[in-house]
């Protein structure tokens, strides 16, 4: 049998000695492997911890005191409660009564215009008088009132979570929901 000539292995190139690296090639793909695994995890962790505590909606309380019905003038609206709890308290010959700053057409927040005697919506231009009643610009219907009374020791008590929702006129709103007055 005739023997196979062998051959030497050809040489491998080797790298230039003398010349170090911090990372090789292997080093670098191993480690970003790595890296993209460890942001995925800690994406995952986030979501969780996110989940588990939840972003909460701190609101203003639905049930607040007002002061004394003797704080408040004939013919004033009060807009001291109007950015903490978006309500006007207004008085009148009638009685007291609480208004939602709140528009019917969108929800933004209406402003009361002392000279003109009206509350008008910056959004869209909106007009309501004193008792509520729109009077121009795209509102459906007046603006709501909400529950006031009185407490045991005389102070106004205005409860957001009864809510009056009014009607287009004719009837007033007044003639609505005369318990939405409080006859001081």
């Amino acid at each position: 049998m005739a023997s196979p000539t062998t051959q030497a292995p050809a040489k491998r190139r080797s790298r230039q000695k003398g010349k170090t690296t911090l990372w090789t090639r292997r080093d670098f793909f191993s480690l970003s492997g790595w890296a993209g695994i460890a942001f995925v995890l800690a994406s995952g962790l986030l979501g969780f911890l996110r989940f588990m505590f939840p972003r909460v909606l701190f609101e203003p309380p639905m049930i607040f005191t007002a002061g004394q019905p003797t704080d408040y003038l004939v013919g004033e609206v009060s807009t001291k409660y109007k950015k903490a709890y978006r309500v006007w308290i207004i008085r009148r010959e009638s009685g007291i009564f609480a208004m939602l700053a709140i528009c019917t057409h969108l929800g933004c927040t209406p402003n009361w215009i002392p000279n003109k005697q009206a509350f008008k919506c910056p959004c869209h231009g909106s007009g309501f008088y004193l008792d509520g009643t729109n009077f121009e610009g795209p509102a459906p219907r007046p603006l709501d009132r909400v529950r006031i009374s009185l407490t045991a020791e005389g102070t106004l008590l205005v409860d957001k979570s009864r809510v009056y929702y009014m009607r287009p006129v004719p009837p007033s709103p007044d003639e609505q929901y005369p318990e939405s007055i409080l006859k001081v």
